[in-house]
């Protein structure tokens, strides 16, 4: 019997994410701003205005197919994200959540990759998360990776 998984935790990624994803324009203007992560410390006034956006990446497939292995990520990691932020990332294994259409809360094992840019390349890069996201979802059969940007001060 099919399951419906996949179109709740669609709808429920997209309540969470929907800021994020439905103004990304107004929100790097605001990112252009020096003042866009404001200090709360002498020490977090360091560094440079930058975005950190943060995907997640589930794991279990909708058509009920084997879950994607960690080779197949850290695969697809090499081959999709790499080539287009070269100078670094980071990946975290997650477990994620979300209540079904029938209440049940369903899990799954889960990435969540952070990449960090400067403010002035945000929309430079837009378009390759974007494609990011896309081949995850093709890949694997999956209906959405949700996105989270935020501005922030980054010193290397």
């Amino acid at each position: 019997m099919p399951t419906k998984k996949p179109r709740a935790r669609t709808a429920a990624l997209g309540a969470a994410f929907i800021l994020a994803a439905a103004t990304p324009v107004t929100a790097y203007a605001a990112l252009d701003d020096d003042r866009a992560a404001p200090p709360v410390s002498a020490a977090a006034s360091r560094g440079k205005p930058y975005v950190e956006t943060r995907l997640f990446f589930g794991t279990e497939r909708p058509d009920g197919g084997a879950p994607v292995t960690d080779r197949q990520f850290m695969d697809f990691v090499d081959r999709e994200v790499t080539p287009n932020f070269p100078a670094g990332l980071t990946i975290q294994d997650g477990r994620g959540q979300w209540r079904d259409e029938n209440g049940r809360i369903e899990r799954e094992r889960s990435y969540v990759l952070t990449l960090l840019y400067p403010v002035a390349e945000a929309r430079i890069n837009d378009p390759r998360i974007e494609g990011i996201r896309s081949a995850y979802e093709k890949r694997f059969g999956q209906e959405s990776v949700a996105r989270a940007d935020e501005g922030t001060r980054v010193g290397f």
